[in-house]
């Protein structure tokens, strides 16, 4: 089992550089390290910034922050089942 805190961790390293208030997932990609294939991954979980992108509901933009937006995003991982 992922530790969420971890995920977390890893999201907002991956994030915090955008450009914000973001108003779409297209305005995170400049700031991701790897673009849409950044993968955020502990223990057994894995996936990619891409993969975020089509397993969530897309968040409620414009975020004006990192930490809303991956709150937001985990939030979704774990109703979706994934996380």
């Amino acid at each position: 089992m992922a530790d969420e805190s971890e995920i977390r961790d890893q999201m907002i390293d991956a994030f915090e550089e955008a450009d914000y208030p973001i108003s779409s997932p297209m305005d995170l990609v400049p700031a991701l390290p790897n673009g849409p294939g950044t993968t955020f991954e502990d223990g057994d979980f894995s996936i990619t910034a891409m993969e975020l992108n089509t397993k969530t509901s897309g968040g409620d933009f414009p975020y004006d922050d990192v930490e809303t937006f991956v709150d937001d995003v985990l939030e979704d991982l774990k109703e979706q089942g994934e996380l």
